[in-house]
């Protein structure tokens, strides 16, 4: 216990710590929200990478997909990696940077609002924004919590509210900085603990062959294809015994990203071309090893099978694997646990409180109810925002409407499916609509928020999955059906990326 406590009185020091140093880099706006886009290589790439994986992740995710698919859940992670990571990074990260600094864009749905000429769109985008990221944020409160009780038996409502607070003071006090400071700590120290732990736990078991040939021998008896179910070794083979719906899940957890504020908030505050090519490296290989190590490590969670992981009415409680896998670790190991799900949890929290805040004060009240408000005020609101976000998400998280993989699939699905076309196409194509965006808002929120009450898609994540690949459809189809932007306002944007510099002959073997 003297370890466990030790290790977080250490963790709470630092991050508390950094926002105060990060105080005289908050200043103004730009600084508060951005970093004045001068945040490097390396703090970018684990910023990024970090605000991805949180203990929904951990927690939730390995979880609940890890005792649905065996081994072959690992693939979610390798899809966040190369998907969610490597490729959103190609494609998103440079031109994102160039667009939004051309528009002087600095929320998502500022973005949506200069780029497609409507306050309207602004204002919409960032209603979803707000309103989609608070049941994101309990589903990560629900998810530390749960490891807190394992670890310390401390009540889950003690949990919530130490975490709310710790949070609201580095980012309130540091703004962008202070997040992504503490984000580059943070990263590290998921990166060694992911490992550990799943040493750890395979050593348990006898070393991984013994644990595979253990996996082997179970039936998956749960499986969405009746032909299969009962069926041994599926659970510990290459594609698992439900590969349809491991697609979906891929899809949402991986693709999502491209289409999440938050995330792509990220790839505005870079510095400079290293910061790209050096991003899209490291927060790849941080990834592979952190999403798919805990995929991995859930994979074997039903070798972990007891009473205390099933609900009353016997159908299985997700959210308590993960902490029953851990809970058989030595002390010792257990704090390095809490502090690597601290880590990954407090990026995450860090980053949706910042984004939420900053687009509803930027966004929604600035150009709505005070459109004079001068920049100290600004300043001001945003940080009695970040407060409001996070005790709103503490009361939802009080009392959950589901598990935390449902409430991470309608935040994602919702945000995702609203908003990935419109920005991805946006940053390409000259002559993507204002209709076509207005269509994709409707359809991403439409499709995730009715399939809540109607369940026309049986998982909420296969929803998301198709929330986002509708948008991806309907944007170009409905741009050539309505009204073109105007062709000099759009020719002015897209000139950001014809501008001329000159490179080492590394980087090219033009001559002249």
């Amino acid at each position: 216990m003297f370890a466990k406590i030790l290790l977080l009185l250490i963790f709470f020091s630092v991050m508390v710590g950094v926002g105060f140093y990060s105080r005289s880099k908050a200043g103004n706006v730009t600084d508060y929200v951005l970093g004045g886009r001068q945040v490097g290589p390396w703090i970018t790439a684990f910023a990024y990478g970090t605000s991805y994986f949180s203990s929904v992740v951990f927690v939730g995710y390995a979880g609940q997909f890890g005792w649905k698919y065996g081994l072959s859940s690992t693939w979610i992670g390798l899809g966040n990696a190369f998907i969610g990571s490597l490729l959103a990074w190609l494609i998103l990260g440079r031109r994102t940077r160039v667009m939004t600094q051309k528009l002087d864009s600095r929320t998502m749905p500022d973005f949506f609002g200069k780029r497609f000429q409507s306050k309207p769109l602004q204002i919409a985008g960032s209603a979803i924004a707000f309103i989609f990221l608070v049941p994101y944020t309990a589903s990560i409160y629900n998810g530390l919590s749960r490891l807190f009780g394992m670890a310390f038996d401390i009540p889950y409502s003690v949990c919530l509210f130490a975490m709310a607070i710790l949070t609201g003071v580095y980012v309130i006090v540091g703004g962008y900085m202070a997040t992504a400071l503490n984000d580059f700590i943070q990263g590290i120290i998921m990166l060694f603990g992911i490992t550990a732990v799943i040493l750890a736990v395979l050593n348990g078991h006898g070393g991984f062959q013994n644990a595979i040939h253990e996996l082997s021998l179970i039936s998956a008896d749960d499986v969405a294809v009746p032909a299969l179910q009962g069926s041994q070794g599926l659970l510990a083979s290459f594609f698992g015994p439900d590969p349809v719906n491991l697609l979906g899940v891929i899809i949402l957890t991986s693709l999502g990203t491209w289409g999440l504020p938050q995330m792509v908030h990220k790839f505005y505050a870079i510095r400079d071309e290293k910061a790209v090519q050096t991003g899209t490296i490291v927060s790849t290989f941080f990834a592979v090893i952190v999403a798919g190590g805990c995929y991995f490590l859930g994979g074997f969670g039903r070798l972990f099978d007891c009473p205390e992981i099933y609900k009353a009415d016997g159908s299985i409680a997700y959210d308590s694997i993960v902490p029953q896998m851990l809970s058989t670790l030595p002390d010792i190991l257990i704090g390095i646990v809490i502090v690597l799900v601290l880590s990954a949890s407090m990026s995450t929290l860090s980053s949706l409180v910042l984004t939420s805040s900053s687009t509803l004060t930027l966004d929604f009240l600035k150009e709505t109810v005070v459109k004079d408000m001068t920049e100290k005020t600004q300043l001001v609101v945003m940080r009695a925002l970040v407060a409001f976000f996070i005790i709103l998400s503490v009361v939802i998280a009080l009392n959950p409407p589901t598990f935390i993989a449902q409430l991470m699939g309608i935040s994602w699905g919702a945000l995702a499916g609203a908003f990935l076309a419109p920005f991805l196409y946006g940053l390409y194509f000259k002559n993507v609509s204002t209709a076509a965006v207005w269509v994709s808002y409707i359809a991403g929120v439409g499709i995730t928020v009715s399939n809540m009450f109607l369940h026309f898609i049986k998982s909420p994540i296969n929803a998301g999955a198709a929330a986002m690949i509708a948008g991806l459809i309907i944007v170009p189809i409905v741009s050539l059906l309505t009204p073109s932007p105007d062709k000099n306002f759009v020719d002015d944007v897209f000139s950001c990326y014809d501008q001329t510099v000159t490179v080492h002959k590394s980087h090219s073997l033009e001559e002249g």
